[in-house]
C-alpha cells in the first residue's frame, strides 16, 4: 500500500512564500487523493504492487489498459508530490553551490539566467503541469501529473508544481508571483543530493 509521506517541516514553516492553508490543502487533501486512487487502481492488479512506483511510471505504456490512466495520473501525482515536498525547505532559497552551481553556470551563463529560463518555462505551461530540471541541466515541462520517467528520461533534479491548486489560495491567478516566491524556499541541498546520485 502506498502511503502519504510525512513532511519534514510544519505546514506553516514556509511562511509568507507558501502559506499554511495551501500546504495543508495540497498535502493532506490533493496528495492524499492521489495515494488513495493509486491504491484503488493497484487493487485490480495485485502483481503490480510488488513493483516500485518509479518502475511502473517508466513502463507506463506496457501497463494493463484498465489501470494505465489511473496509474499515470495518480501514480504520477504521488511520485511528483513526494519529491516536491523535499524540494522545499524553511531553510531554502539562495543559490546552489559546488558541482550543481558549476553545471548551471556552464549551461546558462549564470544562476539568474537559469532562474529566468526555468521561470519562463513554468509560466509557459498551458493549464496544469510541471517544470523540471534534468541531470544534464536541461529544463523540460510535462502536462498534468506526467513525469520525466514516462518520457524515458532520468529522474529529475528539481521540479515545480504549476497546477492551480499549488498556489491559488495565496496567489489567485498570478502564477508569476507564485513562481517568484517559490525560489525563496528551494532546497538546494536536496537538489545537489539528487545530482550526486543521478544517472547521467
Amino acid at each position: 500500500m502506498h502511503t502519504l509521506p510525512q513532511l519534514s517541516y510544519a505546514y506553516d514553516a514556509l511562511g509568507e512564500y507558501i502559506s499554511k492553508d495551501i500546504m495543508q490543502l495540497h498535502h493532506s487533501k490533493h496528495h492524499q487523493t492521489y495515494v488513495d486512487k493509486l491504491n484503488t487502481a493497484l487493487d485490480k492488479h495485485t502483481d503490480l504492487r510488488e513493483k516500485q512506483l518509479g518502475d511502473l511510471l517508466k513502463n507506463i505504456d506496457s501497463l494493463p489498459d484498465d489501470v494505465r490512466l489511473a496509474i499515470r495520473n495518480h501514480g504520477g501525482g504521488h511520485y511528483n508530490h513526494t519529491l516536491f515536498w523535499e524540494w522545499m525547505s524553511p531553510d531554502g532559497g539562495g543559490e546552489p553551490s559546488g558541482e550543481l552551481a558549476q553545471q548551471i553556470t556552464e549551461k546558462y551563463g549564470d544562476f539568474q539566467s537559469f532562474v529566468d529560463e526555468f521561470t519562463k518555462k513554468a509560466l509557459g505551461v498551458f493549464g496544469s503541469g510541471w517544470v523540471w530540471l534534468q541531470p544534464d541541466c536541461s529544463i523540460i515541462t510535462t502536462p498534468n501529473q506526467d513525469t520525466p520517467l514516462m518520457l524515458g528520461m532520468p529522474e529529475p533534479l528539481l521540479g515545480l508544481d504549476v497546477w492551480e491548486h499549488a498556489y491559488y489560495l495565496d496567489y489567485k491567478n498570478k502564477r508569476d508571483d507564485y513562481v517568484e516566491s517559490w525560489w525563496n524556499v528551494v532546497n538546494w541541498n536536496f537538489v545537489q543530493s539528487r545530482l550526486d546520485s543521478s544517472e547521467r
